[in-house]
């Protein structure tokens, strides 16, 4: 048997080495990878409707409440306030009964809630007293009067006195009741009565609580009758006397959500955040009221 050339058996034993290189080879090379599935969008979080609230507050909020919405809109970036109305308690209880709209009504008095709960133009399940005040009498920034009693508003030494028009000024009805207490005016109510003759000619009356300071700050009248709020407001006045509580009702601030709010909630929302949040409490705080 002849012998197969050498160079066949080098030929062989190359063909078979590149043969078993081409299988590890193969072997070794990863699976092509499957495509992947297309990552699932994460879930949009619905963004808060913007809100606007309205509210119709007695005139002494008119320097803490802004202050307290931009707290309230600080944290609730989409409730916004607009238009809001600080005018006497009785005249914004006029103006809902008109068919002014708002969201919240906030009044100076128990009695002008009232009404306007008698009116049908509030949620009674949110009316809440919110704040309390006093009542007292004042004098001009520097001025020498002194008044030591309530009594003293008899003196001779006063030509002018300053006392909000009981009929929508509720710190007026308040001063009417301190004065009845003295014999000065008719009412027990301090709304519908009389003063004294001799007293009432002295009576400069006043469409707001802020005109009465007015006048006091600029002379026109020696002392009037506002609420301590009224100092951290108006310039120019000083307190010279604080009338005794025993002497007037209870001086209370009550809010309430008006029964028209196209956004309830949120305006219920807003009261709750007044009387609850610490920094609002320390604005109240601050210009002289006190929360309940």
């Amino acid at each position: 048997m002849k012998k197969k050339p050498m160079f066949l058996k080098v030929v062989v034993v190359m063909i078979s080495v590149f043969a078993l290189v081409f299988a590890l080879t193969a072997c070794s090379q990863p699976k092509a990878e499957e495509p992947a599935e297309p990552a699932s969008a994460p879930e949009s979080t619905p963004t808060a409707q913007p809100v606007t609230l309205q509210i119709f507050a007695a005139n002494s909020l008119e320097k803490a409440l802004p202050e307290v919405q931009k707290l309230y809109t600080a944290q609730h970036p989409e409730v916004t306030f607009t238009d809001s109305q600080f005018k006497a308690s009785g005249d914004l209880v006029e103006q809902i009964g008109a068919g002014a709209q708002a969201d919240i009504l906030i009044t100076a008095s128990a009695g002008s809630m009232d009404t306007a709960a008698e009116g049908g133009s509030i949620d009674e399940a949110t009316r809440i007293d919110m704040f309390g005040n006093d009542l007292v009498i004042v004098k001009a920034t520097g001025s020498d009067v002194t008044v030591s009693a309530l009594e003293d508003v008899k003196s001779d030494a006063f030509a002018k006195i300053a006392i909000g028009d009981a009929a929508t000024v509720p710190a007026g009805q308040y001063a009417n009741q301190a004065l009845n207490s003295i014999d000065l005016y008719t009412s027990d109510t301090g709304k519908d009565g009389e003063y004294d003759p001799a007293f009432g000619e002295k009576v400069v009356l006043a469409d707001k609580v802020g005109t009465a300071a007015n006048y006091v700050a600029t002379g026109d009248c020696q002392i009037g009758f506002v609420y301590t709020s009224d100092l951290y407001r108006y310039e120019g006045i000083e307190t010279a006397f604080t009338v005794p509580a025993d002497a007037h009702k209870a001086i209370l601030y009550p809010g309430a959500v008006l029964k028209d709010s196209k956004s309830a909630d949120v305006a219920k929302d807003f009261l709750n955040f007044c009387l609850t949040d610490p920094d609002a409490q320390r604005v109240w705080s601050q210009d002289g009221f006190e929360v309940l």
